[in-house]
């Protein structure tokens, strides 16, 4: 990791899945690290064993970035940290359903934990990075940000979910470009079906990537400072044939004049 060896990293939804990967690489690597989760249990057994298999500082602070009181906490530990080096905003869940049937309080559950976290600790964390010059932000979203042109059947009911990880698409791109020229990156990844607790315990779908596998591409791909890194995807041709198809589309679009099939 380089410029961020011997400094701090926040990993939210650090007690499994891809967050508990992160802190045993970035604890491997030389990190210490403060841990951001819900489950007290989880976080206090994944710090304990993590100290004693690599030396690493591993604090817990226990906090359910759902709602706002969680966000806040983080938001101060985040701000107060002077060695802060890195941010892995991963903590979200999944609310599949169809849309009429998702309860109101888990639409505001979704966007809060994926939208207004991501947003508001991105932005408690980057004065000080910027003012050393140097840090990195990575946001987990998923491969069902581009999704929206492909019905529920295979995939499941998800419209607020693959919403929610399209803005975390848009925001860490849209971000790179104010972050030009002060050392600081921001890449948002975007796997496909990873193996982990996030799809519960009866998992009967397709083939799932290993965990530690998503952490080596989100690594990989921010020392390479994408924008977008997905993990399975082989050519990355791919992801610019993407950027110029919205390029087109917007700047074909912004005219005065009514297109003649509106006509």
């Amino acid at each position: 990791m380089g410029a961020f060896d011997g400094k701090v990293a926040f990993i939210t939804g650090a007690s499994s899945g891809i967050g508990a990967a992160y802190a045993e690489r970035l604890a491997a690597d030389g990190h210490d690290l403060i841990l951001v989760a819900r489950r007290a249990d989880r976080l206090g057994s994944l710090a304990e064993r993590l100290g004693n298999e690599s030396g690493a500082d591993a604090r817990v602070l226990v906090a359910d970035l759902s709602g706002t009181d969680g966000v806040r906490a983080v938001e101060e530990a985040i701000a107060g940290e002077p060695r802060l080096a890195l941010l892995v905003n991963n903590a979200g869940f999944s609310g599949y359903m169809p849309f009429v049937e998702l309860a109101a309080e888990e639409i505001d559950r979704l966007i809060q934990i994926h939208c207004v976290a991501t947003a508001r600790l991105t932005r408690a964390a980057l004065p000080g990075m910027i003012a050393a010059g140097a840090g990195g932000v990575v946001n987990i979203a998923s491969l069902l940000a581009f999704s929206q042109s492909l019905p529920p059947d295979p995939l499941p009911e998800r419209t607020v979910y693959a919403a929610c990880k399209a803005f975390m698409v848009t925001f860490t791109v849209t971000l790179r470009h104010e972050l030009e020229g002060t050392g600081v990156r921001a890449t948002v990844c975007c796997p496909g079906v990873v193996d982990s607790e996030f799809h519960g315990p009866d998992w009967q779908g397709p083939p799932r990537m290993d965990a530690a596998d998503v952490v080596t591409a989100c690594i990989r791909g921010l020392e390479a400072d994408e924008a977008i890194c997905v993990p399975g995807l082989e050519d990355p041709e791919v992801i610019e044939a993407l950027h110029a198809a919205q390029r087109e589309m917007f700047w074909s679009g912004r005219v005065t004049t009514l297109a003649e099939r509106y006509r």
